[in-house]
């Protein structure tokens, strides 16, 4: 009783702190931008891009030109084989090890000490401090926490450095308020191999009080139903009667929310979203029910935005926060207390409100297919399909791909329908391949396509010659300037293309 009344009191006082940027975001928004300054001038970084003098906003912009993974891949580098004070001041030992690059497998981005403090850690508590305050009556703190982390590995370049999923270093550096009421172990939280680790969440967690679970919808379905097996039950609300709040986020929930309702049947049942990336955490569902979130404006990072009409160019110009306009399509552009500065995201959001700055995640700037969280881009694509080719002698005119949904009775996966100019002679095995070698250039998309648990194998189609050329036709998109869809992360382009071939048999 007592922890959960101190939890409460300590909840009420950081939303005090929320409501007062909520009320002066520029004002917030100016001191963080020259907190980072005075962090970032003795760095490597702050001295070649002399950081002593700039005066305002517009030097900044003026001398440091945006970034991308492959601009600060050479400083990542050099942190990991144990340089430092390159990109921040203070030690970077962690990495946070992610997809979606188009020039390696994984990239890793920096994660400081004072990221994890005040941002992803801060953003945890705040999540808690926005339930609690739209819901005064809870009961979430005296039950215990499920979070689905992933893994940490040693840094192979140092023994005292560490990569991993972004959650796996969250977890590994918990205080002790979060830890004490945190499951499963340590020990099972970080395993590797997903297939044994769901199986022993689900054994250690079946008999717990879970009042929360925190987790990407996918993986989280998983080991939901993995749990109402163990038990023979068919509603969760049977094994977790406390169970009130479910937090979600890294791809979207609507796919999965049907699911997730037919399976928790307590009508006091709370989702609430969250936008994070292993660059950051940026956005928080603050109103229950709604579909938009609150951008969070005092973690330390400095917030610019790209026109998406302009995000083509090379250097476009960014619009501050006071200047957006609501409804209209921006590239994220942050500078972080994690050492990154003017680096793009390569997500698009779109404000819904002013007042205070609310937002909604529109997607990635690029065709991508991120549905159970996979970060699939067109460069995984082409490159899985030219080592398919190369195992199984065929060549590919045309191709898109949509994701297919979970169900209640089957796994998701992905549809892929090919134009082949000259097809293989064994399809299954040319399937087998391509899904190798998208294994080989997504560390994402392989850690869902472990055992199946996620992700089934691709379902390849194959079209008639001319399907892609025809359905092009019919929309009235021949030329040169239109091309074909490569990936999309909804079926449209999937269905449409379908209909339009049955159309013409």
């Amino acid at each position: 009783m007592a922890l959960n009344s101190v939890f409460t009191w300590f909840m009420k006082k950081r939303f005090h702190q929320i409501e007062l940027f909520m009320k002066y975001p520029i004002e917030v928004q100016g001191d963080v931008f020259g907190k980072l300054l005075e962090m970032g001038v003795h760095t490597e970084w702050g001295l070649d891009h002399k950081y002593n003098s700039i005066q305002s906003v517009r030097d900044f912009k003026n001398r440091v030109p945006l970034q991308t993974y492959e601009d600060i891949k050479p400083y990542v580098e050099r942190l990991k084989a144990g340089e430092q004070k390159l990109l921040w001041p203070t030690d970077i030992s962690w990495f946070a090890k992610s997809s979606g690059t188009t020039s390696a497998k994984s990239k890793f981005i920096p994660v400081s000490r004072e990221a994890l403090e005040n941002c992803h850690f801060k953003s945890g508590k705040d999540m808690l401090a926005m339930y609690s305050h739209n819901h005064p009556e809870n009961k979430v703190y005296k039950g215990k926490s499920l979070v689905l982390g992933g893994s940490s590995q040693i840094n192979e370049l140092r023994k005292d450095s560490y990569y991993g999923d972004l959650s796996a270093i969250i977890i590994n550096n918990l205080p002790i308020w979060v830890e004490i009421k945190r499951i499963p172990d340590r020990q099972i939280a970080l395993m590797d191999g997903w297939e044994e680790k769901i199986e022993k969440m689900a054994q250690s967690v079946k008999d717990q009080d879970v009042s929360n679970i925190a987790g990407v919808p996918s993986w989280t379905l998983v080991l939901l139903k993995r749990v109402l097996e163990i038990t023979g039950k068919s509603d969760i609300a049977d094994v977790w009667p406390n169970l009130e709040l479910y937090m979600h986020g890294g791809v979207s929930f609507k796919p999965y929310k049907d699911q997730f309702r037919h399976i928790i049947s307590n009508p006091g049942m709370h989702y609430y979203e969250t936008y994070n990336a292993s660059e950051g955490f940026f956005g928080i569902q603050d109103r229950a029910r709604a579909e938009d979130m609150l951008l969070m404006l005092d973690y330390g990072i400095f917030y610019e935005f790209i026109p998406l009409e302009n995000a083509d160019e090379e250097q476009p110009s960014t619009v501050a926060l006071e200047d957006v306009e609501i409804g209209k399509v921006y590239e994220l552009v942050i500078s972080t207390n994690g050492g990154l500065w003017r680096y793009r995201l390569g997500d698009t959001v779109a404000f819904t409100s002013k007042s205070p700055f609310r937002i909604k995640v529109m997607g990635r700037t690029k065709h991508f297919i991120n549905a159970f969280g996979e970060e699939l881009i067109i460069d995984n694509a082409e490159a899985a399909l030219q080592y398919a080719t190369r195992e199984c002698p065929c060549s590919v005119t045309d191709y898109t791909a949509g994701p297919i949904y979970m169900t209640n009775s089957s796994q998701g996966g992905h549809e892929w329908l090919i134009e082949f100019d000259s097809e293989p002679e064994d399809i299954d095995a040319f399937t087998r391949a391509f899904d190798q070698g998208l294994k080989n250039v997504n560390s994402d998309y392989e850690a869902k396509r472990t055992g199946d648990l996620t992700l089934r194998p691709p379902l390849i189609q194959i079209m008639p010659k001319g399907s892609f050329y025809n359905w092009m036709k019919a929309k009235g998109k021949l030329g040169g300037q239109h091309k074909v869809p490569r990936l999309s992360n909804n079926r449209q382009f999937i269905d449409e293309i379908k209909s339009s071939m049955l159309e013409l048999m």
